[in-house]
């Protein structure tokens, strides 16, 4: 099987509309490289950074959104757990931690081949769904880390659905 090449030439800069994305909703962001940027979105639970990096020779829009939480070492193990059983619930994205610092964070790409063009509704999108996540879950890690409850406990509590308000 052969891979067929093939050069797409882009208009815009997939980076360039996320900062328009960011600068409209008034989202702190630095920009210190052409193909990526940062920002900071406050969250229910916490203020959450998602970069969004621009990988040329995938083609692909990377997405990672990380929060305050480093996994003290004897945690490291249950939170590997409870990530493991997240990511079984999710159907887009998927968290990770990353082994020498111990950071958490959910991660996705658009891939965007052969010059797909990339628009509004799809980053407002896959912003949501980053925050959306870290949002849902966001407990779960702080149950894990701070309760020591295992990586079971923590998402049967995170996962119970609540009807109506007290």
């Amino acid at each position: 099987m052969s891979l067929l090449q093939f050069e797409a030439t882009r208009t815009e800069h997939p980076v360039d509309l996320i900062e328009r994305l960011a600068a409209h909703n008034r989202w702190p962001f630095d920009r210190d490289d052409e193909d990526e940027i940062s920002i900071s979105v406050a969250g229910s639970w916490t203020d959450y950074n998602i970069a969004f990096t621009w990988l040329s020779d995938l083609e692909a829009l990377h997405v990672a959104c990380a929060f305050d939480l480093k996994a003290p070492t004897l945690r490291k193990v249950e939170l590997t757990s409870l990530i493991s059983l997240i990511n079984e619930q999710l159907w887009v994205g998927h968290f990770d931690m990353w082994p020498n610092e111990g950071v958490v964070m959910f991660r996705h790409a658009l891939l965007l081949a052969g010059g797909a063009a990339l628009n509004g509704p799809q980053c407002q999108t896959v912003l949501a769904s980053a925050v959306r996540a870290c949002e849902r879950y966001y407990q779960a890690f702080q149950f894990v880390v701070w309760a020591g409850k295992t990586g079971r406990e923590a998402i049967d509590t995170v996962m119970l659905e609540t009807k109506g308000e007290a």
